[in-house]
């Protein structure tokens, strides 16, 4: 893709989400996604394959049909009401059909069927836009919704989220489509939190885009696709491999690394508002999830074949890795001792 062009559609994609999240009128907002999805499909289509095709059609219908829902949420409480600044949503049909379209553009089960297909379709690169940045937007709507918006709905998405992002990511042996079953599982752990606390549900989308973009470091580095291409890694780059069995262990919650925090807090607040039920469900429906970054991590490690003169493996590839990657890296290892601190200040 001509370098130009990439820069408009990157520079249109980041664009839109700023619309979006700037701004008071329903109308401004829907405007900035529509945006921010024109900008991504190009991308998504930029390797001119029929997978890259089908992913970016998929893309395209699930998030015509949110926006469109959207639309029609944002026009119905207008009607009833006279408002439409975002703020001001109060009409219960209005209500239940954003939540519904915001699940819909965040992957939240039981909308989330696209959101592996197409990150399997695309490049890594394109991957880590649509786990990362383009989550922003959407939660930006249920954000500003959240004290109007039904908390037994968002309770039930997001409870549905956790456990079938990890049960659904246990049979997979693609890379991309682990990392998207680990976000379908993130995105349900952050809307679980939504309606007790925002500062923690920002603080855990901010730990959580961290965590995936430095395990998507590493998968682009490596150029690995499959569990096989990650078991046959070790002998390019060690380090990158170690690195990387951290970054999944810290998305999966295990202590010490920084991904335990945002969990342990997200507990300790539904535990003091006496939703003792509900946490134990979500504390055990986060243990699939851990097993299949566990078992990644066996065989990244745990499995490396001999490494004699004799033995083949894969060119080493020099090392393109961004300067921000070892902060990156910081930041996912060695935060659990700050705990006390983010509690007190949240």
């Amino acid at each position: 893709m001509n370098p130009m062009i990439l820069f408009i559609l990157l520079f249109s994609l980041a664009m839109g989400t700023i619309t979006t999240l700037s701004s008071y009128h329903w109308l401004l907002a829907w405007i900035g996604l529509e945006i921010n999805t024109m900008a991504i499909i190009p991308i998504i289509t930029k390797k001119h394959h029929p997978r890259a095709t089908e992913a970016a059609t998929k893309y395209f219908l699930t998030q015509t049909a949110a926006s469109t829902l959207i639309l029609l949420s944002s026009t119905l409480n207008a009607w009833t009401t006279g408002q439409w600044t975002i703020t001001e949503l109060h009409h219960p049909l209005a209500m239940m059909m954003l939540t519904l379209a915001v699940a819909m553009k965040l992957g939240l089960a039981p909308t989330h069927f696209w959101l592996p297909e197409v990150m399997q379709g695309t490049t890594i690169k394109t991957a880590l836009l649509l786990t990362t940045w383009q989550k922003i937007a959407p939660l930006t709507f249920i954000y500003l919704t959240s004290n109007h918006l039904s908390t037994k709905m968002l309770f039930t998405l997001g409870l549905l989220s956790v456990m079938l992002g990890g049960i659904t990511g246990l049979n997979q042996t693609q890379t991309r489509k682990i990392m998207a079953y680990s976000s379908i599982a993130h995105m349900g752990w952050l809307t679980m939190i939504l309606t007790l606390n925002l500062n923690l549900m920002t603080f855990t989308l901010m730990l959580y885009i961290t965590m995936t973009t430095s395990s998507f470091m590493i998968l682009l580095m490596s150029e690995s696709k499959t569990m096989t291409d990650l078991g046959l890694a070790w002998t390019t780059s060690p380090t990158s491999m170690l690195l990387l069995m951290l970054s999944l262990l810290s998305l999966g919650g295990l202590p010490p690394l920084s991904g335990f925090m945002p969990k342990l807090l997200i507990l300790k607040e539904m535990t003091m508002l006496n939703m003792i039920s509900m946490s134990t469900i979500l504390a055990l429906s986060a243990l699939p999830s851990l097993f299949f970054y566990l078992r990644l991590s066996y065989l990244m490690l745990m499995t490396i074949p001999p490494t004699t003169t004799t033995t083949e493996h894969k060119w080493r590839h020099k090392n393109n890795t961004l300067k921000i990657t070892a902060q990156l890296f910081i930041i996912t290892t060695t935060l659990l001792p700050i705990t006390p601190l983010v509690n007190k200040i949240l």
